[in-house]
């Protein structure tokens, strides 16, 4: 299925682009869509006050598009928790369905949904829910490629991205969990984490879109 301008957004804001620039490389790699799908859709998203986008540096949202990237997001990740608290999703299952069902939820339905699930704050793949019109600033993290050898970290939170989730469960990395990181390969080759009982190699694409506490 070919990305659209929601997702374009979303995509943005999970890359931090309420704070900062988010480049067309990164665009490209998250959506895997040509260089080209992504400069014709900035423009589009520019013209709608959508975006800013400054050239060799990147997108970032305007408060008309992190307005809009809020209220869909928010809706995803609802669905998401209810999805797999509910009817027993894996985490790397639900982002197709949550995709469908946002697009026909409204904000009466969202509000009663929230309500229903207790209001969660995170969604499976930890990322924040926000309240009914409250914007969306992730904490800001810094990613599993940005740390050394001997670091020990908790991976906080990952790309709502199928490709990457199901990456992630084939290598048997979970959320929440705590690692530390014993080796990294020359350019940019895997990074290889360790738990007490097992040793994972995580490629450096993945690692880039891990998000990470320090421990």
């Amino acid at each position: 299925m070919t990305p659209n301008r929601e997702d374009y957004l979303k995509l943005i804001l999970e890359l931090g682009g309420d704070q900062a620039k988010i480049n067309n490389k990164q665009i490209v790699s998250g959506l895997v869509v040509s260089a080209a799908s992504v400069s014709e859709m900035i423009t589009k998203l520019v013209k709608e006050n959508l975006v800013e986008h400054t050239p060799y540096q990147g997108a970032q949202l305007t408060k008309k598009g992190l307005e809009k990237a809020s209220s869909l997001v928010r809706r995803h990740r609802l669905w998401e928790v209810f999805l797999v608290e509910h009817l027993k999703y894996t985490w790397n299952e639900v982002h197709d369905d949550a995709e469908v069902l946002e697009h026909v939820t409204s904000e009466t339905l969202a509000n009663r949904l929230d309500e229903y699930l207790e209001h969660p704050k995170y969604c499976p793949h930890g990322g924040m829910i926000p309240k009914e019109s409250q914007l969306i600033h992730e904490k800001k993290r810094e990613k599993l490629s940005d740390y050394p050898v001997g670091t020990k970290v908790r991976i906080a939170r990952v790309l709502d991205e199928r490709e990457l989730l199901d990456y992630l469960v084939e290598i048997n990395v979970s959320i929440n969990k705590e690692y530390i990181i014993k080796d990294i390969a020359a350019y940019e080759g895997p990074i290889t984490i360790k738990t007490q009982d097992k040793t994972v190699q995580v490629s450096y694409k993945a690692a880039n879109t891990i998000f990470v506490d320090k421990l």
